[in-house]
């Protein structure tokens, strides 16, 4: 989508800012993009520029003083801009020249789908990648500077219209049959940013971070301890020991320096089982301890509080997101943005903070269950599509075929529903009973931690040959001794064995799904690593790739066989030599074509209400306020039409609206 007759722009415009510095205080190193921009230290020192597809000497420099003049004079209702990294450049051009694009494109964000998020895709790298000349390097450092010399001036214009033309080069090579509706989301994800809407309540930060404090403050004071005792695992440790609790441990983790690590460190974390179970134990003294301890430690709140409170003095809220931040083409957060605005917990205060403008309400569409509804379809599974077809509660029809159970309902067997759940969320990729068994303990998919009992494990049909057979089997219950807990023995015995018969009844009951495990083992094999070219449901396997319905591709570079321990193959991808299976394949695709169906949703939304933000499988659009009713409707109907390359799939959504963020849903 360049100049094409039907893109919303006319001309596209390459441009490179250049921008004072400090390296002492004032560098994007120290800041994030957002409160660099805005500090009032701020200064553009110049900018280069050149129209797309003019002749390479046709590139100008435009230095400070002429820099609004230059901008005013260009009708941004038909221009797009071109820029490497254009969440700043473009931030720059909105927030402090008020100057907003008709489109913009990103090389960055492109080489990122194009080639992967682990090979770096700067300007440089790409300019080597192409055999373009080598990026430049001003000889003269504007470091500390607010003011240029003539020469100075004129070294950093040369350096600056050099990146002009690499970044042209650059763009014209990726944008060779990129797709549309993924240069359109590059758009839209930048505008989030740089055309910021969002405000945030102040006093809501305000009163959270006293809160916060005040509890923190007075769980010490309870404790007669110092917040330094909890930050330090040592002091933990021996606060622990005088309540006569031994600390918790856990094996070393293994990292790419010390591969076979030797002995153990504190299970202190709030991810480690151990550390749940004295969370939620029955030593009252113990578990308002381990509290504290989560309270000094959780730092990530309350920097995350006043980040947001800073932002909120300085103006509205951009939204920081890295377009293809992971390997599934999911967003992440932009990197040294200080917030992670993909990790905002339901209920929060950060939530709570985040309002629409007067006028405007926000509305929320979430897709349900995107994730094993495109399982479904992938692996042909149609006992679960009707289930899903139907409506009705999906966790409890799949319960009644899991545990066959005719009447399995949420109100009468709560505990066999949140299993099947479970089972439909997590096991559809391979996972093995010992790491669901060891998930469950922690709290699986951010549900509260738990442990299966008898009483239990009779409930879900386990009977006294299914136990005697886990148990004859010593390498189960070298698995299950393995598992970090805080019990006896038998209760993780138990445990591993209810966790395992749910596995094994999801398998049973999802022979598709497992079918499908194995029909992309055997890809790896046959397409992956030897190139022979598959199709399946609009995925296209191939050598080092799976292309999906987007035009993009899931990338498995370098992919080698290494024989394990026992002489069986096992594949590995990527400069880290990832492991790569059946199950981890069918979790990629599964995860890159649910993102492939929401950002349809998305982009049908964007063409009546901008988007302004995306948590998950959450749109989040800013309408005027009369229209929120209707608005709804319409964002719940983009988000669940079937793509044309998924006919029939049943999808649903759900949401609401309102002014404040954290009130919906």
């Amino acid at each position: 989508m360049t100049e094409a007759s039907n893109a919303p722009y006319k001309r596209i415009l390459v441009l490179d800012f250049e921008t004072r510095w400090d390296s002492k205080t004032y560098t994007l190193s120290k800041l994030t993009t957002e409160s660099y921009i805005r500090d009032k230290r701020f200064k553009a020192f110049g900018v280069g520029y050149k129209w797309h597809g003019d002749s390479d000497d046709a590139i100008e420099w435009v230095g400070h003083s002429e820099l609004q003049r230059f901008f005013d004079s260009i009708d941004w209702s038909e221009t797009a801009v071109l820029a490497h990294n254009a969440q700043f450049d473009c931030a720059i051009l909105s927030w402090v020249y008020g100057k907003k694009p008709a489109f913009i494109f990103d090389s960055l964000s492109m080489g990122r789908a194009l080639r992967g998020i682990e090979v770096g895709n700067s300007l440089a790298k790409l300019a080597e990648e192409f055999g373009l000349p080598e990026k430049g390097r001003a000889v003269h450092s504007t470091d500390g500077l607010t003011e240029l010399s003539p020469a100075i001036e004129q070294e950093l214009a040369d350096y600056c219209k050099h990146d002009v033309f690499l970044c042209e080069k650059v763009f014209d090579r990726l944008v060779q049959g990129y797709p549309t509706k993924e240069l359109r989301l590059i758009d839209l994800t930048l505008k989030m940013f740089t055309n910021p809407v969002l405000e945030l309540d102040g006093q809501t930060l305000v009163d959270a971070i006293h809160d916060e404090r005040e509890r923190r403050e007075g769980l010490l004071a309870k404790l007669n301890i110092a917040e330094s005792d909890l930050a330090s695992n040592d002091k933990f440790a021996a606060i622990l020991r005088q309540l006569s609790v031994e600390p918790p441990l856990k094996k070393k983790k293994a990292t790419p320096k010390t591969p076979n690590p030797i002995g153990h460190t504190y299970a202190f974390a709030k991810s480690d089982a151990l550390f749940q179970a004295l969370l939620n134990g029955d030593n009252e003294d113990v578990a308002l301890l381990c509290e504290a301890r989560l309270a000094v430690k959780s730092t990530l709140e309350r920097t995350r509080a006043q980040r947001f409170l800073d932002i909120s003095k300085r103006g509205t809220l951009p939204v920081p997101l890295n377009y293809y931040g992971a390997h599934t083409g999911r967003w992440s957060a932009s990197k040294g943005s200080g917030i992670n605005l993909q990790n905002l917990k339901r209920g929060s205060f950060l939530r709570k903070s985040i309002q629409a403008p007067d006028g405007y309400s926000l509305i929320v569409a979430d897709l349900s269950q995107i994730e094993p509804r495109v399982l479904a379809y992938l692996c042909d599974y149609r006992d679960l599509l009707q289930i899903f077809s139907s409506g009705d509660d999906a966790y409890s029809l799949f319960g009644r075929q899991m545990f066959g159970v005719p009447d399995l309902n949420k109100k009468d067997h709560p505990d066999l529903r949140q299993s099947a759940k479970a089972a439909l969320l997590g096991c559809g990729y391979g996972m093995g009973w010992a790491s669901f068994s060891a998930q469950l303990l922690t709290g699986f998919l951010g549900a509260p931690p738990v442990m299966y009992d008898k009483a239990f494990a009779k409930q879900a049909g386990v009977d006294k040959d299914i136990f005697q057979k886990f148990i004859s089997w010593d390498v189960n219950v070298e698995r299950a001794m393995e598992i970090p807990r805080i019990c006896t023995d038998e209760e993780i015995i138990i445990h591993s064995v209810a966790t395992k018969q749910i596995v094994d009844k999801y398998r049973a009951a999802a022979v598709p799904v497992t079918e499908f495990w194995q029909m992309c083992n055997e890809l790896i094999h046959i397409s992956l690593a030897g190139g022979r070219e598959r199709r399946h449901k609009g995925l296209i396997f191939r050598k080092g790739e799976i292309v999906l319905p987007s035009g993009l591709s899931l990338k498995y570079p370098d992919l080698t066989a290494i024989p394990d321990e026992k002489g069986r193959i096992q594949w590995h991808y990527g400069r880290d030599k990832k492991k790569l299976y059946g199950g981890k394949i069918v979790e990629n695709i599964v995860q890159a074509v649910a993102r492939c169906v929401m950002t349809d949703g998305m982009l049908r939304i964007q063409k009546r209400y901008p988007v302004v933000l995306t948590v998950h499988d959450e749109a989040v659009a800013l309408v005027p306020e009369d229209e929120a009713e209707s608005a709804y409707d319409f964002m719940i109907d983009c988000m669940t039409t079937a793509p044309k390359y998924m006919p029939g799939i049943p999808l649903a959504a759900d949401g609401g609206w309102g002014k404040c963020y954290g009130d919906i849903k």
